[in-house]
This record gives structure tokens, C-alpha cells and sequence, in this order.
């Protein structure tokens, strides 16, 4: 009997999953194209194409391998591939880049994969939702925050690190990440309410850039499952305070929600599409900052030199202070060392390793056509790890971003164009209040110290970054 269920279920399995793809194969993805010159490439098996190969190189620590070896094989500006079960070109370079951010809604237009978008049906952005947005994120209605995020950080740090020997670094910089972003967000502060949004939050990331299977077992239903639940707390919390604006029991300027449903572009956007853009920021707030900062604290584990420019740094700042004041806008201005650091933990690992494009209509680009439909892909670390691009692109040095700074469109974590990162400023504020507080209180060392990064989508230590704490001040 346990046979013929087993049997059954494979059966059903490969009805439900490889017909319908051979299907789409045979009736879309083998239409031929006439008299055009196609970017050089491969598309790799039938219906996955080369996705598998495209994610296994991010899981073993190494996504720009895949990158990198077709720019070798092929063309270093623009290769063909098949993604996401998508026919796709991938824009290469800082050349690559200026094209595709600057066609923007010209000849290319936003596209997410069928993951993310069975995920948060809302993802694309509409005009009001981008005007909206930038309103909110503006750094004159940031700098309020500054404060808040202090008052928080020591907090965080009063909790989770102070006496402790050892810490997992990934754990408690998803804490603090997420934490603030549930804070200024949306205003929860209670662990308790916290800890109900941030569990599921954990199944968003493996879910979104999977391959777009929705079955039990799959990460993407369990992606789905979660961003349904969040979707509707999210909801209920959208509906009592528009109910509480209403009555003057909250304020315009509390959070982002409130700068949001205060502003006119609102009125046009319904409480889903609201809910799906807190969700977006929230991901950001739990993933791609907490990665950032675990990031910042494993280099700094291994060059101490920087960590003590850092530290003298913030010492400085630190010292300017008066017994109790929280930092402003003003003291994280200065911090233009620890901004440069920042920078380059960017650069050698963004949580934005790249994104999709499509293209609007047929076009030329190096010489190669590009046909109406195709799905552009663009990569950070086609610049950010690019010899060509970086001197020694694997070495940290805080000095590649003094002065002007990198050339323009080689620097690219915050992606560019109409849809670059809205939240990039916050990103900052909070990153330089996290390593003000965590080089002003301790010293660490890691406990594995050649620990394996994976990158699933964001980049991430394979067994967190444990680490051993030294007091500063024992």
C-alpha cells in the first residue's frame, strides 16, 4: 500500500510539474527567432535553462563565478542565458549598467520573477507608489530617526551582546535590523509583536529567488505562505491607523506608514498594495541591512587596522558628546572613515547582487539584438569584483571611495535608475549607528575563522559568524 502511495505521488508529481513546463517549452521557449544577431551565450538545459547553475554558484559563496566565466567565454559587455524559465541577456559592466538605468521606462521596464511576484503580487511599483516613497525616505524627513535609532542600538546592545562570551553575529544583527525597521516602519516596539512578524519573515528570502515551483515542499509555497500571513497583520495594522490618524490619536510624522497614508499619492493606492511596499521595506530591514553589518563586523574581525580607524573615528564623536545625548544627523556626517568602510563591505558583498529588466521593445545594444520580451539581468559584481573596474578587487580599502569616489555606474549596491533602492539613506543611518556602538564597546574574534559564505540570495556566513567578546571596557 505505502508503494502504491509513493508510486502515486510521483506520478502526480511529474504531471503537475514536468508537463506543464515541457508545454511551455515546446509552445514559447523554442519560438525561433529570424535574421537577428543574438547576444553570444547558452541557454543550458530545456525549460531551467541555467538557473540551477546561476543559484549553486551563489550557495557555494562564489555568484560571480557564473558571471565572470561567461564574460570570459563570450563577451565581456552582454551574454545570453535562459533564468527563471525566461530567455535573458546579461548586461555587463559599467557600460551595462548606464544602459539599463538609463532606459529606464524608454526601452526597458522593471520585471520580477514569477517567484517574487506569487510572493508580493504588488512588486510592481506604480508611478504614485515610487513618489510616495521617495517623500518618505528623503533624508530631511529621516534625520528625526537619527535619535530613535541610538536609543535603540544601545538597547540592542544592553540585551544581546553585553555580558555574553560568545554571539552569533547573523542572529543579533537581524534582531537589531529588524527591530528598528518594525520601530520607524510602523511603529511596534513590543519583542513580543516583533518576534510574531520575524518568524515568518525567515522563509521570505529562499522563496524569492527560487525556482517558481509552488508545491508543498518547495520554498516558494512556504515564501507564499508567510507573505500571506505578514500581508494581512500588515492589513489590520494599515486599517486602525488610518483610524487613529483619523481621530489624532497617531501622528503624520510618527513612522513611514503614517508619512505614507498622510501623503496625497496615497489616496490612489489600495491598503494591499500599501501593505506589499511596508512588506518590501521590512524584507530590507530584515535581511539585506542585517547582512551589511554582520558583514562589517567579520572584516573588521580581520583587519584590525581598519577596525582601529573605526574606532578612532567614533571616539572622536563619542567624546563631542555630552553624558546622555543621543547622536543627530550632525555626528553621523562626520563619520566619513566608517562611511568608506561601509562602502566597501558593500562592494564585496552586496545584498543586492542584481536585478531583472525587461525589454519593452526590440533593440540593438553592442552590436547584438535584443528581442522585445527578453528579460535583462544586471550585476553588481560584474563592476564591484571586476579587476579592470577595482585594483585588487578582493582587498578592503576604505580609500576607493575618497574624493569623487568609484566612476560612475561601477559602484552599484543600491541598484540605479527610476527603481534604485528608496531606502539607501536609511541604510546608512542605520549601518553607522550600528558600528559607532559595536567598535565603542568591543573588541571580538571569530570563533570559525575561515567560515564558508553563502549567498542565498543575500550573502551570509554559513554557520552565522560566531564570535568571542572582549569588552572594551571589562
Amino acid at each position: 500500500m505505502v508503494d502504491l502511495i509513493l508510486i502515486y505521488s510521483i506520478f502526480l508529481y511529474l504531471i503537475v510539474v514536468l508537463v506543464p513546463l515541457s508545454l511551455y517549452f515546446v509552445f514559447y521557449k523554442s519560438k525561433p527567432v529570424v535574421d537577428r544577431k543574438l547576444p553570444p551565450g547558452q541557454t543550458g538545459w530545456p525549460v531551467i535553462g541555467e538557473t540551477l547553475e546561476f543559484l549553486t554558484n551563489g550557495w557555494k559563496g562564489h555568484p560571480e563565478k557564473f558571471i565572470f566565466d561567461r564574460m570570459a567565454r563570450f563577451s565581456p559587455h552582454v551574454f545570453k542565458t535562459s533564468l527563471m524559465l525566461e530567455d535573458a541577456a546579461v548586461f555587463c559592466g559599467s557600460a551595462g549598467n548606464k544602459f539599463l538605468f538609463s532606459n529606464e521606462n524608454k526601452l526597458v521596464k522593471a520585471w520580477w520573477p514569477a517567484s517574487v511576484e506569487k510572493i508580493l503580487p504588488s512588486a510592481k511599483e506604480t508611478t504614485n507608489q515610487r513618489k510616495m516613497l521617495s517623500r518618505s525616505f528623503r533624508p530631511e524627513s529621516l534625520r528625526q530617526y537619527v535619535p530613535v535609532m541610538d536609543m535603540m542600538a544601545q538597547r540592542h546592545f544592553k540585551t544581546e551582546w553585553d555580558g555574553m562570551d560568545q554571539i552569533v553575529t547573523h542572529e543579533v544583527t537581524q534582531n537589531f535590523t529588524f527591530s528598528l525597521a518594525c520601530k520607524i516602519f510602523v511603529s511596534i516596539e513590543d519583542p513580543e509583536e516583533v518576534k510574531h512578524l520575524s518568524g515568518p519573515f525567515e522563509k521570505f528570502a529562499p522563496g524569492i529567488f527560487s525556482i517558481p515551483i509552488d508545491l508543498p515542499w518547495t520554498p516558494l509555497r512556504r515564501a507564499i505562505h508567510a507573505g500571506n500571513f505578514i500581508r494581512k497583520e500588515i492589513i489590520a495594522i494599515i486599517k486602525q491607523r488610518k483610524i487613529d490618524l483619523a481621530d489624532g490619536k497617531a501622528s503624520p510624522t510618527q513612522d513611514i506608514l503614517s508619512q505614507m497614508l498622510c501623503d496625497e499619492e496615497s489616496q490612489n493606492i489600495a491598503e494591499a498594495d500599501i501593505a506589499d511596499v511596508i512588506i518590501g521595506l521590512l524584507i530590507g530591514g530584515h535581511d539585506n541591512a542585517s547582512s551589511t553589518c554582520a558583514f562589517i563586523v567579520k572584516f573588521l574581525a580581520d583587519l584590525p587596522e581598519i577596525y582601529e580607524g573605526v574606532l578612532k573615528e567614533q571616539l572622536e564623536i563619542a567624546k563631542s558628546k555630552a553624558p546622555g545625548e543621543l547622536l543627530n544627523w550632525e555626528d553621523l556626517s562626520k563619520m566619513k572613515y566608517s562611511w568608506n568602510v561601509a562602502c566597501e563591505v558593500l562592494r564585496l558583498a552586496p545584498p543586492l547582487q542584481g536585478s531583472f529588466r525587461e525589454a519593452m521593445t526590440d533593440f540593438v545594444y553592442n552590436g547584438y539584438s535584443i528581442p522585445k520580451g527578453w528579460k535583462l539581468y544586471w550585476s553588481a559584481l560584474s563592476t564591484h569584483k571586476n579587476p579592470e573596474v577595482f585594483t585588487e578587487p578582493q582587498k578592503l580599502d576604505p580609500s576607493r571611495f575618497d574624493g569623487k569616489g568609484p566612476a560612475p555606474y561601477t559602484f552599484v549596491p543600491f541598484g540605479g535608475g527610476p527603481h534604485m533602492c528608496p531606502g539607501r539613506e536609511y541604510a546608512r543611518l542605520e549601518i553607522l549607528v550600528f558600528m559607532h556602538h559595536l567598535v565603542i564597546k568591543y573588541k571580538w574574534e571569530k570563533v570559525i575563522p575561515n567560515e564558508q559564505i553563502i549567498v542565498n540570495p543575500m550573502p551570509k556566513l554559513a554557520k552565522g559568524l560566531p564570535l568571542r567578546l572582549y569588552p572594551r571596557y571589562a
